[in-house]
């Protein structure tokens, strides 16, 4: 899709419907900077707004994805080609986190042993306890809290794919957090044949 294209088409609709910025904001409860953005092509309105914007502008969802209004003739052909490239872009995303998680796992392990490091060289030192306590106690949490942040884009990139029936879909982190795993392959419970097995990650589906 062609940020730049949409961001101009809005701005069009906007002003054909006599709008301002500040105006279209307040009727979409979004700051009138959002808008200007939108207008920019520096980003695309999210799901919440993408609606209630089309109404206003009195264009449909199609016109905007595409930047201009699509006439009847193109309108299923331009349907199926912008469900495609929302496709791409989140499979792209998905891949994005997943990579991001594996910075933040890396990451956050060096500081771990980073900081017992630090506080062995402060025991050998003959320093009190708790100059040991204090770094291996901060490694210890923010190890913790980057886990549970990874496991939380574990859960949204993407889906898991159930090898009983082939069924993919997005766990509750819970689930994620509970079951065993090797790596990204976890033990779960499908929620459509409702059987256990070893379900891997996957991209699209």
């Amino acid at each position: 899709m062609d940020q730049e294209k949409i961001g101009k088409f809005i701005a069009e609709k906007r002003k054909e419907q006599g709008l301002t910025q500040m105006q279209l904001a307040e009727k979409l409860g979004v700051t009138d900077r959002a808008v200007s953005k939108w207008e920019t092509g520096r980003s695309l309105p999210d799901a919440s707004s993408m609606v209630e914007l089309c109404a206003l502008l009195g264009i449909t969802v199609n016109d905007l994805l595409c930047g201009e209004v699509v006439s009847m003739e193109r309108y299923h052909a331009q349907t199926e080609k912008n469900l495609l490239e929302m496709i791409k872009q989140k499979e792209q995303a998905d891949r994005r986190l997943l990579r991001m998680e594996l910075v933040i796992g890396f990451t956050s392990a060096a500081f771990l042993f980073a900081m017992l490091a630090v506080g062995v060289v402060f025991m050998k030192m003959g320093k009190p306890l708790w100059m040991f306590l204090l770094p291996v106690g901060f490694g210890l949490l923010q190890f913790i809290v980057c886990v549970l942040f990874a496991l939380r884009i574990e859960q949204v990139a993407g889906y898991y794919e159930c090898q009983k029936c082939g069924h993919r879909y997005v766990p509750s982190y819970a689930a994620v957090n509970l079951a065993m795993h090797m790596g990204r392959t976890r033990y779960m419970k499908c929620p459509q044949c409702k059987k256990r097995s070893w379900q891997k990650k996957v991209i699209g589906e």
